[in-house]
């Protein structure tokens, strides 16, 4: 059943049908008696498969890859996790709008239910470790506060500025995790002020907010500390076709002489990867628009999908270390053309990491290397004029009783 499950998230057409028609056709390879050919009996068999079953594979998969970093992988010898928020919508059923109701800005019956999710990822690895979601309405801030136990002493949490606030930087300094984000849009840096590090880089105090934020818990807002140091620094990016960008980043990491300044611009750079990691899960493996009628399979989908591209990610990690390609540079998107063409072959028993086909696996992805094009840069347009169709502004019930009248 979680092969079949897994088929679906690696497959572009993740039909109930299609995977049962892969079941039947491994079943066939296998000698053994054909199946019922209604799908129904698969759906009732995924809705009793326990979603803690599938979020526990999933959290053993991401720590296992991350466990796997060896220390040139370090970022100064400590670990990165990078963390970003993202939505996905579902299929318009009672059920789904109810424990995840449309954004507000759409019209009933016109709109789509949407559930709104925060990861956190290995920076170096890009496997997803941790996933909190719920409705659309739910602040990110909020969200990360099911994550953050997933931090432990050393860490360095990289995130944008919707994350930076002075709860989160102290919650997270006292479980020793140290935090690199870009200022928040509400605070305005001076560098007249402080002590001066460098060039647009120095240490200033911020004080305790005078009331409970919202979204964080009585308790955590009394053990915040009364004020806290933190470093501060400015940087610009000239990217040929675009204006030049000022980016102020705060961060926890104190020390000039062993965290530069220029060490820092450069991690924050990286933190571009989250972006790709979403789109991966989003686009390559057809996350952004799920399929279940139910919040419960809804959420087995978030889950199995998140696996699907922990399992690519750790082939990709195997197969970089096998023939020493960095990890980064390897197309994912190949990856999961040369598993796709392997799983529809169902799973082999006994095989091993060792087995001949497995290592021809590693030899194929080693291959997909992609292009190293810095500052690329295209137009925002798109070229493929869409259908002319009017936009969904009144329910389907009445848009049908007017083409009967």
């Amino acid at each position: 059943m979680l092969w079949a499950m897994i088929g679906q998230a690696l497959d572009p057409d993740p039909s109930c049908a299609k995977a049962l028609a892969r079941l039947q056709a491994h079943r066939s390879r296998l000698g053994l008696a054909a199946v019922s050919d209604d799908t129904g009996a698969y759906c009732k068999a995924r809705q009793r498969l326990p979603e803690g079953f599938l979020a526990s594979l999933f959290r053993r998969s991401g720590g296992a890859l991350a466990a796997q970093l060896r220390p040139q992988d370090l970022w100064h010898g400590r670990r990165v996790k990078v963390v970003d928020g993202s939505s996905s919508s579902m299929p318009d059923t009672p059920a789904n709008q109810k424990e995840y109701p449309q954004p507000s800005g759409q019209k009933p019956g016109c709109g789509f239910p949407v559930v709104a999710y925060v990861a956190l990822f290995c920076l170096a690895t890009g496997a997803a470790l941790q996933l909190s979601s719920g409705p659309y309405f739910v602040q990110d801030l909020t969200l990360f506060y099911f994550l953050r136990q997933a931090l432990a002493w050393g860490d360095i949490l990289l995130a944008d500025r919707a994350f930076c606030s002075y709860a989160e930087i102290a919650l997270l300094q006292q479980r020793g995790a140290d935090t690199l984000m870009r200022l928040h849009q509400r605070r305005h840096p001076d560098f007249r002020r402080g002590f001066l590090l460098g060039w647009r880089d120095h240490l200033v105090t911020w004080t305790k907010p005078r009331s409970c934020p919202p979204g964080l818990r009585r308790e955590d807002y009394e053990r915040l500390p009364d004020a806290l140091t933190l470093r501060e620094l400015q940087y610009h990016v000239a990217v040929p076709g675009f204006r030049t960008a000022t980016v102020t980043l705060v961060t926890t990491l104190l020390d000039p002489d062993r965290y530069p300044a220029r060490d820092l611009a450069d991690l924050y750079f990286r933190r571009w990867d989250v972006e790709l990691d979403f789109r991966h899960l989003k686009i390559t493996l057809q996350m952004d628009v799920l399929r279940a009628k139910t919040p419960d399979v809804v959420r087995k989908e978030l889950w199995t999908h998140l696996l699907a591209y922990n399992l690519l990610r750790s082939v990709m990690w195997a197969a970089s270390l096998q023939h020493r390609v960095p990890a980064s540079r390897l197309s994912l998107k190949g990856a999961l053309q040369h598993l796709a063409v392997r799983q529809d072959q169902g799973p082999a028993p006994g095989a091993t990491f060792h087995a001949p086909p497995f290592r021809d696996l590693l030899d194929r992805v080693a291959r997909t290397v992609v292009p190293y094009r810095p500052y690329r840069f295209e137009p925002r347009v798109r070229k493929r004029r869409p259908k002319n169709y009017r936009l969904m502004t009144r329910p389907r019930s009445e848009l049908k009783a007017a083409l009967v009248c």
